[in-house]
């Protein structure tokens, strides 16, 4: 097994992404018709401001119960601490690390840019093509 892969190998580069503006309906509507779990949240520069999960949007639906109004903006439910990594980090310490924590996926970034996403999905696809 080639050991020496890593995020950049693998990661997805075209990612679909929200403004911390986008309404949280129209980033459900995304997130289900991409059928992905969660997407960054990018300013208009392009940096990298926080993470919209399934999570996160669910929490939509709650707040609408006790406020009795569903909706706001992606910025109010993101997760705006977001633990990254960056693209030279290796397969088998990148799938540790998915072992150690709850993240389904994570962001990439390289000198303070937004570069790309690795999830466990992909590090899965890496495992399979590589035995």
């Amino acid at each position: 097994m080639n050991k020496k892969l890593n995020a950049g190998d693998i990661m997805t580069k075209k990612l679909i992404t929200f403004t911390p503006e986008t309404q949280v309906l129209n980033a459900i509507n995304t997130l289900i018709s991409y059928r992905i779990s969660g997407a960054p949240v990018l300013d208009e520069e392009g940096n990298l401001m926080g993470m919209l999960s399934e999570i996160d949007c669910m929490e939509t639906f709650v707040q609408s119960v006790y406020h009795n109004e569903m909706g706001g903006l992606v910025k109010d439910f993101m997760s705006a601490e977001v633990k990254t990594i960056s693209s030279s980090m290796g397969i088998v310490d990148l799938a540790e690390y998915f072992l150690e924590t709850h993240f389904r996926r994570l962001p990439v970034v390289d000198n303070g840019k937004l570069v790309g996403q690795v999830s466990r999905r992909d590090v899965l696809r890496a495992i399979q093509k590589l035995s």
